[in-house]
C-alpha cells in the first residue's frame, strides 16, 4: 500500500514490466541550484547514485522521478528508501523532468540534497584504516573526476583532496559517473594542491605523482604499508610542475602500445588499484 505523498504502483505489481507510476504529491517545480561555492553534491542524478545517496547519511530534500518510467528493481528501491526516510517523491512529465535534470543520462531520477560537507586535512588522516588518499591536481573534466572517485571508492581510498579553484567539483555529472561513490568518501577542499602536498609530507604521507615522462615505474615502488596519496594531473597539461616537485616521487605507468599517455581517469584507476593490490598482499 502506498504512503500518502508517495507514488502508487501501476498495474503489474512491483517490478512488473510496463507498470507505470501514478502521480504523487503535486507542488511547485523543484529549483535546481547550480553548484557554485563549496564541494557541491547537492544535485544527484542517475538511479545508482540516488540509491546510494538515500542509503547514506546526507539530508535529502526531495526526489523527482519521471511519471512514465517502466517499473524496475532500482526504481522500486528508490521508492522504498524514500518511504523509509520520509523523503517526498514528485512524479513529473518528460518535459519537466528534462528541464529539472542537468545531465543527459539522469535515467529519469533527480535528487536534491544537502551539499557534501568537507573535513579538515588533519581529520582526513584520522580513522581506523591507514590513510590512502586521492589528489586530483588540475582535473577539470567532470567525467574523469567521476571515474576517479568510483575507482577510489572501490580501491579503498579513505579520502579525496580537491582544489577550491580551477578544478572539477561534485557536479551532477561527477556524481552520476561516480555511481554513488561520493556517499562513501570523505573530502577535503584546499586553496592550493602544492601546499597541501607539502603539509601531507610533513605529516608522514608518501605522495606519489603520476607523470608520463617519469623514469621510475609505479610498479617498482613499495606501497603496501604506510600512508599514501596518489596525485593525478589534468587532462591536457598533466601534473603541474610545482605539484610534481612537491611529491615524494614521480612515477609513470609502463605502456606497451604507441599511444603516448592514458586518460586521466584510467591512469588514476590503475594506480589506485596497484596500491590496493600491494596492501592486500602485505596484509
Amino acid at each position: 500500500m502506498s504512503r500518502p505523498g508517495q507514488p502508487s504502483r501501476g498495474r503489474g505489481g512491483p517490478g512488473g514490466r510496463g507498470a507505470q507510476r501514478s502521480p504523487a504529491r503535486q507542488g511547485p517545480p523543484p529549483r535546481v541550484r547550480r553548484v557554485g561555492s563549496g564541494l557541491g553534491g547537492d544535485v544527484v542524478e542517475g538511479r545508482r547514485a540516488v540509491i546510494e545517496l538515500l542509503r547514506g547519511q546526507r539530508q535529502v530534500r526531495n526526489v523527482v522521478m519521471g511519471l512514465e518510467l517502466e517499473s524496475s528493481p532500482q526504481l522500486d528501491e528508490i521508492e522504498r528508501l524514500c518511504a523509509k526516510r520520509n523523503v517526498p517523491i514528485e512524479l513529473v512529465g518528460k518535459g519537466r523532468l528534462e528541464s529539472t535534470a542537468t545531465t543527459e543520462s539522469h535515467q529519469g531520477v533527480v535528487a536534491f540534497a544537502k551539499a557534501v560537507t568537507p573535513v579538515d586535512l588533519e581529520q582526513l588522516l584520522k580513522g581506523k584504516r591507514t590513510p590512502f588518499l586521492l589528489i586530483p591536481a588540475g582535473v577539470t573534466d567532470p567525467r574523469n573526476l567521476g571515474s576517479m572517485l568510483r575507482s577510489a571508492e572501490g580501491a579503498g581510498v579513505t579520502g579525496v583532496i580537491l582544489a577550491r579553484h580551477r578544478a572539477a567539483h561534485l557536479s551532477p555529472t561527477v556524481c552520476k559517473v561516480a555511481a554513488g561513490a561520493v556517499e562513501h568518501l570523505r573530502f577535503t577542499e584546499v586553496g592550493g594542491i602544492p601546499a597541501a602536498i607539502e603539509q601531507l609530507s610533513k605529516m608522514g604521507v608518501t605522495t606519489i605523482g603520476l607523470a608520463g615522462e617519469a623514469k621510475q615505474s609505479l610498479y617498482d615502488l613499495p606501497l603496501g604499508h604506510g600512508p599514501v596519496a596518489i596525485v593525478v594531473g589534468g587532462e591536457e597539461k598533466g601534473l603541474p610542475p610545482l605539484v610534481q616537485r612537491r611529491c615524494t616521487a614521480s612515477v609513470s605507468l609502463p605502456q606497451l602500445g604507441k599511444v603516448e599517455s592514458l586518460n586521466a581517469g584510467v591512469a588514476a584507476g590503475i594506480a589506485l588499484y596497484e596500491v590496493a593490490r600491494q596492501r592486500l598482499v602485505a596484509g
